[in-house]
């Protein structure tokens, strides 16, 4: 939708277009398997989150960088899934213009504190790995939690930034955006005018955002190989890997779509699923959680056994 003002029609609302190209008869489809990605995110994070309040074994200081995750996951999901998928349920694609740029500013918001996240999680194992008699001085519980509400406050001032810049430009154009959600290089296309003096600068801020905990992930893993070759025991080696694999999973997870969605912003529907993959593999692979998920449900099952039992006495 547009008004008049002059010779010219400025936008008023935008109009999200989802996945390029998908048929109509397959947009039920579409809709029903990201509601499902949606429930399954949901699901999965808030049960972390419930394991984690109610297992005091998980109360590692690895555990409370992944409380964070989890947090992030569910509320980046929320910020941008409802949207689409009503969009293919009730046909519901449009946006006003100011709630495209909230949505924008939370899509890049949770995805800087992701970033954030993920260099904390790989600082834990450096420091576990490469020097074990510190990590415990050093990472403690208080620690974590500083850390932790540093980056969630520092990562506010990049997507501030680029509201502030893209929000005041004209746009009179196409209202058209051809992605899932509303971002800032999906937005900025649309405007009116020379898009270089705006674009270039966010692109080398993403850059930084991205690149800075990169840089610092792959020098800590680096590290890490480098350590883990040096344990003369094959069965340390072995152990002290296993423990990061999980980790490393998820930041790979995270990362290669980041990437690649600089280089082809169509790529970007790939950062909705991460959310909904993460608590799988922590499930799958971290040893404390599944020993914890394992007691809980053994202890409901011995609960209901025991209901069964005493109503059939």
């Amino acid at each position: 939708m547009s008004e008049q003002k002059g010779n010219r029609s400025i936008v008023t609302e935008f109009v999200l277009t989802g996945f390029p190209g998908l048929h109509p008869e397959y947009q039920g489809l579409a809709s029903a398997v990201l509601f499902l990605v949606y429930s399954l995110t949901l699901i999965g994070n808030a049960s972390i989150i419930i394991l984690f309040a109610t297992d005091s074994c998980l109360h590692k200081t690895m555990y409370y960088i992944v409380l964070n995750l989890c947090a992030c996951d569910i509320l980046f999901s929320t910020t941008t899934l409802p949207k689409i998928i009503s969009k293919y349920w009730f046909q519901s694609g449009a946006m006003s213009f100011t709630a495209c740029f909230v949505q924008m500013y939370f899509v890049h918001y949770f995805g800087t504190v992701n970033s954030y996240i993920l260099f904390l999680m790989a600082l834990d194992r450096y420091l576990a790995i490469c020097h074990p008699l510190r990590y415990s001085l050093v990472l403690k519980k208080s620690t974590i939690l500083i850390l932790s509400i540093t980056a969630w406050i520092v990562a506010s001032a990049s997507p501030l930034m680029l509201v502030i810049r893209a929000y005041p430009l004209p746009y009179c154009a196409s209202n058209i955006i051809n992605h899932c959600y509303c971002d800032h290089i999906g937005i900025t296309m649309l405007a009116c005018t020379d898009r270089a003096p705006y674009g270039t600068p966010a692109f080398v801020l993403a850059m930084v955002m991205l690149l800075g905990p990169l840089a610092f992930i792959i020098f800590s893993y680096c590290s890490i190989i480098i350590a883990v070759l040096k344990i003369a025991n094959v069965q340390g080696r072995i152990k002290s890997l296993s423990t990061c694999s999980t980790q490393l999973i998820i930041i790979l997870l995270y990362y290669l779509p980041r990437c690649l969605v600089y280089l082809n912003p169509n790529i970007m529907l790939y950062s909705l699923f991460p959310p909904m993959i993460n608590p799988l593999i922590y499930c799958l692979r971290a040893k404390d959680m599944r020993e914890s998920l394992w007691k809980k449900f053994n202890k409901g099952t011995f609960s209901q056994k025991a209901q069964v039992s005493a109503i059939n006495d």
